[in-house]
């Protein structure tokens, strides 16, 4: 069952195609920093293909049509697209989802302080990180402040040339000698993960005058108090684009890919479909990375919900027809897979392990140890999937997340297959997973364009 490099196969015409497809992808992963930008960004995309917002038809009283393309956001950091097929939505959907938030840093509520003349920024982190690898590398800051009038600013500071960045300060090695016993989790500390935010002092003021000069230029600049913070979300993230990686231009280093290569990837693939007999969903979904949970991430009911507008505008909605259309459906989990690295190959099963260029990666299942906490996909399912992949020239793969006592993960997989539909996690390989800059493959990244494409119009 040897996988080849797909980089061997491609025709010129392909590989034009592939560039194409990253260079999109990467203007989505640098206007995408957020899940709000992600959501803003897949609705303009949307929109431009011919989608409509679905609360507009409800508001008319409209209803809806085999072909019709419809969306629905979730306060503003999920968002759900349907393109409806000609058959009843009761004989089931394909259905992608992948999740747009990724680990980084929040500012705190009552986040802005002065200590020795340094004005910090109180921050929390988001996800699984290694906290040590988010010091001393420049930092942007992505994200809205709601203001008590229901007016609300966009801030986002240190993407721009001429934008200043910030950074979590580290330690000199000249006195890191306690620091350097510690082990990987504690070398940095939660709480030491505040960033430096300025250093000027107001001229005049006596008391805290580099704060009282931050306060001057956050007035001045966003018409933002102190206590606006209270009702802002504001996320620390690398600063800088995403860029090819590797003298031969095959790679692409970027922050986020973790899940936006496959929320991307999958949003492109829906936006291509023309005709469909069965309908197509995609789903962008936020807080996965901390367990799924609230009300804009796959545990809440706004999948179910969307779906029940739409099978009332489509066809008349009742509770039966609705567990039919779930239990019918197949999925895709679209989300990235740890790619196989030989300078820490000892925790990896080298024949169950996802490479670099060998095309999309199905997990069977995930979790950890002995499959908990996992979907763990039927071979009936597996068996279909690769008939799909065959028939369209699309190159894949399957693995498991490491070897079986090296840790684990879960995806939302496991949340849809509660509905009783067929589930597999899909995604792209991905090096150096959960760091700021992470590392994929071109030719993966346009394998699973392929995947998709050809899930959603055959499975």
């Amino acid at each position: 069952m040897e996988r080849k490099n797909v980089w061997l196969t491609y025709k010129e015409e392909q590989l034009k195609e592939l560039e194409e497809v990253c260079i999109r992808y990467k203007t989505c992963l640098d206007e995408g920093k957020t899940e709000r930008e992600c959501v803003k960004t897949a609705v303009k995309m949307a929109e431009e293909a011919g989608y409509r917002n679905l609360q507009d038809l409800i508001q008319r009283g409209e209803t809806l049509k085999p072909q019709d393309k419809v969306y629905v956001c979730q306060m503003e950091k999920s968002v759900v697209l349907y393109h409806l097929g000609e058959r009843s939505l009761e004989e089931g959907m394909n259905i992608l989802g992948a999740h747009i938030d990724s680990p980084r840093v929040d500012v705190k509520q009552v986040p802005l302080y002065e200590d020795t003349e340094f004005a910090y920024l109180d921050g929390h982190y988001y996800g699984g990180i290694k906290k040590y690898q988010w010091v001393a590398i420049p930092l942007a800051i992505h994200g809205v402040v709601a203001k008590k009038d229901g007016s609300k600013v966009d801030i986002v500071i240190g993407e721009k040339e001429d934008d200043p960045v910030f950074a979590f300060t580290d330690l000199l090695i000249h006195l890191s000698a306690k620091q350097m016993e510690k082990t990987g989790e504690k070398i940095i500390e939660g709480e030491q993960l505040d960033l430096l935010f300025g250093n000027r002092p107001l001229k005049g003021e006596k008391k805290e005058a580099v704060k009282s000069n931050i306060l001057r230029l956050l007035k001045e600049s966003y018409d933002m108090e102190e206590e606006d913070f209270l009702s802002a979300e504001l996320e620390i993230v690398p600063a800088g684009k995403a860029r090819d990686c590797g003298i031969d231009g095959s790679m692409i280093m970027g922050y986020g890919h973790d899940d936006r290569v496959c929320a991307f990837t999958s949003l492109m693939a829906m936006l291509e479909l023309e005709q469909v007999e069965k309908t197509a969903c995609c789903i962008l979904i936020d807080k996965e990375e901390i367990g799924s949970a609230g009300a804009t991430s796959m545990e809440s009911r706004f999948f179910e919900n969307s779906l029940a507008e739409v099978m009332e505008l489509r066809e008349g909605y009742s509770e039966l027809k609705l567990r039919r259309a779930m239990s019918r459906s197949r999925m895709l989990s679209s989300d990235v897979s740890a790619a196989y690295d030989p300078m820490f190959g000892d925790v990896f099963e080298k024949r169950n392990a996802a490479y670099f260029a060998n095309g999309i990666v199905f997990n069977k299942y995930t979790g950890s140890k002995g499959k908990s906490r996992s979907n763990d996909a039927n071979a009936e399912y597996m068996a279909v999937l690769r008939a799909i992949m065959e028939r369209n020239d699309v190159a894949f793969q399957t693995a498991e997340l490491g070897k079986i006592d090296a840790g684990g993960g879960g995806t939302i997989a496991l949340i849809l297959a509660n509905y009783g539909m067929e589930v597999i996690d899909s995604g792209v390989a991905v090096l150096c997973m959960h760091a700021p800059w992470e590392i994929v493959s071109k030719a993966d990244v346009y394998e699973a364009v392929k995947c998709y494409r050809s899930f959603l119009k055959e499975a």
